[in-house]
């Protein structure tokens, strides 16, 4: 070899010495200076649901395990999509990080049109959190003690019925077509309120017939005999209503939903920060106290890292699709 092409393989060879210099470098410097100012957690839905409440929980173990300010913006909307749509338009650089229920992976199986987001591909999936059953209920003066008894009233005279979902896509939503088209009666109407409160005050007022909810909020209405519970969607009973059946034990033998809580981040978050927030994710989910409360709540913890979180959103969004399909929701 001559000297011109030694010194083009040397130059070559350094270059690429740097390049990889450079990134462990910047790589290390992140995670060392990581954080150095407020951090902030965007929920996409107005506080006081369910995934503000374990937001909030977390903000609170975040701020002590990254010794820096971390603050909850609830940016509400368009079934969660303009806060979604604002975290994916900012900066790669842990100062912005989002957590979401599973409807940031069903919006894109019915928005096709009106998304202005990847879901995948705009985020970093950081940390699967926690997830929990719904419990189905139902207006004290409705028919039936039990889901198949309400199901049967359901089918004698349909006109009579309807469902409440706080949010289109929502868990809530998937949940009760997914019950209606397993009974045959898609064309029971189910009526969009703008968040879960006016729809469960309208369903306590008798305006509406029946809603999957959150256990956290449908359990004092249940305690104080406003609502009556049907059954619970989850694989086993909640232990927040031991003698409410699941829907499995109610006869439906293939129903099971429930809702999930993750952490993600703008996507291109450096695997500095990410190994860094994912690290305090795991230790905050394995806190007695963490566990304690989300049970309190209907919760249960069920973190997963990063490769595990991506790919249980792509086992979910494949299960959701089924779901949309079957059941023909669509936007019209």
């Amino acid at each position: 070899m001559d000297r011109s092409k030694r010194r083009l393989v040397l130059h070559a060879a350094t270059g690429a010495a740097l390049l990889a210099t450079a990134w462990v470098t910047n790589a290390q410097t992140a995670d060392a200076g990581y954080p150095s100012r407020t951090v902030t957690i965007v929920v996409p839905h107005a506080p006081a649901g369910p995934v503000d409440r374990v937001a909030r929980m977390f903000a609170e173990h975040l701020k002590d395990d990254l010794k820096q300010s971390v603050v909850v913006e609830n940016r509400a909307g368009a079934s969660s999509m303009i806060g979604a749509a604002s975290v994916a338009r900012s900066a790669p650089d842990g100062y912005t990080l989002y957590i979401n229920a599973s409807i940031h992976s069903i919006n894109p199986l019915l928005h096709r049109k009106s998304i202005q987001f990847d879901a995948v591909r705009d985020f970093t999936a950081i940390s699967l959190l926690a997830q929990g059953p719904l419990v189905f209920v139902v207006n004290p003066g409705m028919p039936g003690d039990s889901a198949r008894a309400f199901a049967d009233a359901m089918k004698a005279d349909p006109s009579r019925f309807s469902f409440a979902t706080g949010g289109f896509g929502a868990a809530d939503h998937l949940a009760s077509a997914y019950f209606l088209h397993e009974i045959g009666l898609g064309k029971v109407p189910i009526v969009l309120y703008k968040g879960g409160a006016p729809a469960l005050q309208d369903l306590v007022g008798g305006q509406v017939s029946a809603k999957m909810d959150a256990i956290i909020t449908a359990l004092p209405l249940v305690k104080a005999g406003k609502l009556r519970a049907l059954a619970v969607t989850g694989a086993t009973r909640s232990p927040l209503l031991p003698d409410v059946p699941t829907m499995q034990e109610a006869g439906f033998k293939d129903f099971e939903f429930t809702s999930w809580y993750g952490l993600w981040a703008p996507a291109n978050l450096p695997p500095a920060i990410v190994e860094r927030l994912d690290a305090a994710a795991r230790r905050i989910m394995a806190l007695p106290a963490v566990r304690q409360s989300l049970a309190s709540q209907g919760f249960i913890v069920n973190y997963r890292p990063p490769a595990g979180f991506s790919e249980f959103i792509t086992s979910e969004m494949a299960r959701y699709q089924k779901i949309v399909t079957a059941a023909d929701i669509r936007i019209d």
